[in-house]
């Protein structure tokens, strides 16, 4: 069971393709939903006013995977497509790669557009910090205080991140754990007496 994936935890430096005088400039952002997409893409079009096309592609989720290219006025497939490719090359998810393109005066037809957006989002990627993470499932745990210690001690055994807690009359613990070890550490709470375990 795979139970990790690659992503970036910070935006790329930006790069620069030149090909005949048309400048891209690339990037890439980490992202976890579409209002980062478009809050990214915003603020390049700040950046860059003057520029005429923001094609980009993105894809998000670890196991369920959503994705998106967009050529933004580019031939059809020429630009977005082509983006996507380096994030499935470079096997990232939860990222959003844009090339910025300023116009040269020469046209560079279909296979010179693939060929430039496709080396943009590659340098972008090439800039960027990829990291592995894993896929973590989050547990909810309720128990009273009288059992406080033993939920510590597996906690402490199993190396389990707690990320929440509330401790009030009852205590309450959100706990992550590793996909591939979730069975195993359900199996353990549910077994322990006074002890609640759900899946959120």
């Amino acid at each position: 069971m795979k139970d990790t994936y690659k992503t970036i935890e910070k935006p790329s430096e930006e790069t620069l393709f030149k090909d005949r005088n048309s400048k891209f400039f690339g990037y890439a952002f980490p992202v976890l939903n579409e209002h980062d997409v478009k809050e990214a893409i915003e603020g390049l079009k700040k950046k860059h006013h003057s520029a005429r096309h923001f094609c980009y592609a993105w894809q998000i989720g670890t196991e369920t995977i959503r994705f998106r290219a967009n050529d933004d006025g580019e031939p059809s497939n020429s630009a977005g497509m082509p983006i996507y490719g380096q994030i499935q090359a470079f096997d990232v998810t939860n990222i959003l790669i844009v090339s910025v393109r300023y116009f040269g005066g020469t046209k560079l037809g279909v296979g010179g557009l693939i060929n430039a957006y496709k080396n943009s989002a590659q340098l972008a990627l090439e800039e960027s910090d990829i990291v592995e993470k894993t896929i973590d499932i989050h547990f909810q745990l309720s128990f009273g205080y009288d059992v406080m210690n033993k939920v510590q001690r597996i906690i402490k055994e199993k190396q389990l991140k707690i990320i929440n807690q509330k401790l009030e009359l009852d205590c309450e613990y959100v706990i992550s754990v590793r996909k591939k070890e979730a069975n195993q550490i359900f199996e353990i709470f549910t077994n322990l007496y006074k002890v609640e375990i759900k899946e959120l």
